[in-house]
């Protein structure tokens, strides 16, 4: 792995690329800012922008924020031990997802970001969350110019609550406006979502939980991108699928099957997760 300068003002980033697979890390569910960009994607954070691509079995970072991607695509974290750990767990399905899918980073993302974004992707799929929050970055996020052409920045508070829940249900949010407007209401009386990284990852997702429109699986979501607590394993639809036919499971609450597989994979838990959800969804399509 190397840093070094590519042009004036733009960084470039090359990294071996046996753990590091972009479409994989891009479209297993934790980032909804992506899209096709010539033999490659760009990937939006917040007010920050980047070129992904794959060449020469490496994959190559374009930006203007070196440093920024960097930690985003959580790049000094050693995955070759993440991986033989899930290949030495002795689960075929475990196996064969961590074997499809080593090239899944955890992307260390914004918590502000990730705590309105998968607030919408509850009872949602990945398209319409994709095209959902999109609109409502044209809407009242900043226009910005990159070298790869003018993109929208993740809205601030501020410029979210120029919204009404009206304006919401007319960007496709549904029910799901009120939970914004409400949240919006609670961050301009002063509570910092930044705050809650001080707190223990049981803390956390407490404080999550109590927020409105958050459950427990869009809490262990923002704990997990948000936060970067990789001891939080979301379970969903397909994860409870893979529970009960892969790992064999009885329990019928979410919260206690989510204790369960946190139990067994630890400070992995995200990783693994991610690994079996992404296996199941490509399986079933």
């Amino acid at each position: 792995m190397f840093y070094a300068f590519c042009f004036k003002t733009m960084d470039k980033i090359i990294v071996n690329g046996e753990f590091f697979n972009p479409w994989d890390t891009l479209s297993c569910g934790q980032i909804f800012r992506y899209k096709q960009f010539n033999n490659g994607y760009l990937v939006i954070s917040q007010d920050k922008i980047c070129y992904v691509y794959e060449q020469d079995n490496n994959v190559v970072i374009e930006t203007e924020n070196g440093d920024y991607f960097y930690e985003f695509f959580d790049l000094s974290t050693d995955y070759k031990t993440i991986v033989n750990f899930a290949l030495c767990y002795n689960n075929q399905t475990l196996s064969r997802a961590a074997s499809l899918g080593k090239g899944i980073r955890i992307l260390k993302q914004d918590p502000f970001e990730m705590l309105f974004t998968f607030i919408v992707s509850q009872n949602n799929n990945i398209k319409r969350i994709t095209s959902t929050i999109e609109k409502l970055c044209e809407k009242v996020g900043s226009k910005l110019s990159s070298p790869f052409g003018d993109y929208f920045a993740f809205p601030t508070a501020t410029q979210m609550s120029l919204l009404t829940e009206k304006d919401y249900k007319d960007l496709g949010f549904g029910y799901r406006g009120r939970y914004f407007i409400e949240l919006l209401a609670e961050i301009n009386s002063g509570f910092n979502v930044y705050a809650l990284a001080s707190l223990s990852d049981e803390g956390l997702q407490n404080a999550l939980t109590s927020l409105v429109g958050v459950g427990e699986k869009v809490a262990s979501c923002v704990r997990l991108f948000g936060f970067y607590r990789t001891s939080a394993f979301p379970v969903d639809t397909w994860i409870e699928k893979i529970y009960r036919e892969d790992f064999f499971g009885t329990l019928k609450d979410r919260k206690k099957i989510t204790l369960w597989f946190e139990g067994q994979f630890g400070l992995y838990s995200g990783y693994i997760q991610q690994y079996l959800f992404h296996f199941k969804r490509l399986e079933n399509n």
